[in-house]
């Protein structure tokens, strides 16, 4: 296993040289900063930071952009979390709005406002729900919102007490018995069938009176449409339980078929996977979420409403489950994602869709050709979950994509498949690009024939070889560590 050195991977530490400077602060007149801040919390010794010119920090850190992987320079083809191209005319429509306070009064952010509104109304429309909150920061967090809801539903219906289980499918995300989990509910696993569907018979058996709500995502993990969506949404609703959609994989039926007209009572929106908004390091995330008219009552405040005197933040809503965040919600992303349905429009949305599902049957097929197994062969929605050949391992493959300048799909997910790689090239990637990905796989399978040692010592040609995944996670390094001063020769 290689290690990073100063050679390979420049380190700004190792550029340090005494009485070099980049930038010189402004001189003000000292304050007394033991009488500002405590005695008890002032150092003892300068920090030791490294002093280099202007033109090596910026060289610095242009070398660390390099080697970060982006959309904006690479193929980026993970299942599930759509990593898809974020247009930069967004960019600078949300700067549009950068002054914006959000404590300024709503007769001087009207516009803003407007905008707001018309989101809500428009994602209501495309999603069949009668009311939507914009608060939720992401995916999980408007998934909490929903249950949130749900269990207020049950509460204020008198059967709080009674419905304590919420089913998942096997192949949910991991957030869906997670949500469950932190909402107090117990959550009971629904298997799959051959085809990659839920089990019917399984699900009809475990619903009672106990339980609460079914979370279902549809297409579902393994990129399959749920066939018998209806017929699920009839038993569950008979059974008295909520109807839960996980909007994740929206953007394979985008303006084509909606959550509501299937039966689900309340849904939540990744805007980055839908909408293309930016995918955040954990934020800026955004994930409304939609209710139908019975569960409006319980929705988060405030809501953007439209009254004679103009649109403001409305707290009037009678059971509310509350404020789920600061403010109205993530309003930048939200103005990426109103631009992008305003630019789109209907049919363009329509357009989007059809891409994603004919992008990802093309490479499904074109993955089979290569060598690698479809575990549910059949026509699949924006996504699909194929596997390497017996005897070769799904991490070494992901490695060794690395070295095609390729980043590889999601691995080891859905759990229910074996060496599972998810795969979703979405519908912003050119034919020649799925086809330069497809032959790089098939390369890789071909290479591994040839040599035994070839796949697990992979990858050869990045900043640094394989890590110990599993010690980076226990025992991350998260400062620097000084063997000797600064701009020694040691």
């Amino acid at each position: 296993m290689a290690e990073a050195t100063s050679r390979d991977f420049p380190l700004i530490f190792e550029r340090s040289r005494p009485g070099r400077r980049a930038a010189r602060p402004p001189r003000f007149d000292e304050p007394d900063l033991a009488l500002l801040l405590g005695e008890d919390q002032l150092r003892d010794a300068p920090p030791r930071l490294p002093e280099v010119s202007e033109l090596d920090l910026v060289r610095h850190f242009t070398q660390l952009a390099h080697r970060q992987f982006s959309i904006d320079g690479n193929v980026y083809p993970l299942g599930s979390c759509t990593m898809k191209y974020n247009p930069k005319v967004h960019e600078e429509a949300a700067r549009l709005f950068q002054d914006l306070h959000p404590q300024q009064a709503p007769e001087t952010a009207q516009g803003t406002l407007r905008l707001l509104y018309e989101l809500q109304r428009d994602l209501g429309a495309l999603t069949g729900m009668d009311a939507v909150s914009l608060q939720p920061a992401a995916g999980a967090h408007g998934e909490l919102t929903g249950i949130l809801m749900i269990r207020a539903y049950h509460r204020a219906r008198g059967e709080g007490e009674q419905r304590r289980v919420v089913l998942v499918p096997d192949g949910a995300h991991g957030t869906n018995p997670a949500t469950a989990a932190m909402a107090g509910y117990r959550v009971v696993e629904i298997p799959s069938d051959d085809r990659g569907e839920v089990d019917l018979e399984a699900f009809t058996r475990a619903l009672g009176p106990e339980v609460a709500a079914v979370m279902l995502t549809n297409p579902n993990t393994v990129g399959v449409f749920e066939t018998r969506i209806l017929e699920i949404a009839r038993r569950a609703h008979e059974a008295g339980a909520q109807l839960y959609y996980d909007g994740a994989n929206l953007n394979a039926i985008v303006g084509r078929v909606r959550p509501g007209d299937m039966g689900f009572d309340v849904v939540h929106l990744n805007l980055h996977k839908t909408f293309t908004t930016p995918h955040g390091g954990g934020g800026p995330g955004t994930g409304p979420v939609g209710v139908k008219a019975h569960l409006a009552e319980f929705l988060p405040v405030p809501l953007v409403v439209d009254e004679e005197q103009g649109y403001r933040l409305s707290e009037d809503v009678p059971s509310s489950i509350g404020r789920m965040r600061s403010f109205v919600g993530n309003v930048g992303n939200l103005i990426r994602a109103y631009a992008y349905i305003r630019t789109l429009g209907l049919e363009g949305l329509r357009r989007v869709s059809g891409h994603a599902v004919l992008n990802a049957n093309y490479l499904r097929v074109r993955m089979q050709q290569a060598g690698y197994t479809i575990p549910f062969d059949r026509l699949n929605m924006h996504e699909f979950v194929a596997r390497p050949p017996e005897g070769v391992h799904t991490l070494d493959v992901a490695k060794a994509l690395l070295d095609e300048g390729m980043h590889p799909m999601t691995v080891y997910f859905p759990l229910i498949v074996k060496e599972a790689m998810m795969v979703e090239p979405t519908e912003t990637e050119s034919l020649e690009t799925l086809d330069a990905y497809a032959e790089a796989l098939g390369a890789i399978l071909e290479r591994a024939a040839e040599d035994d040692g070839y796949l697990p010592g992979a990858p050869y040609h990045t900043p640094v070889r394989r890590l110990d995944e599993v010690r980076a996670a226990r025992q991350p390094v998260l400062s620097y560590a000084f063997d000797e001063e600064p701009g020694s020769s040691g």
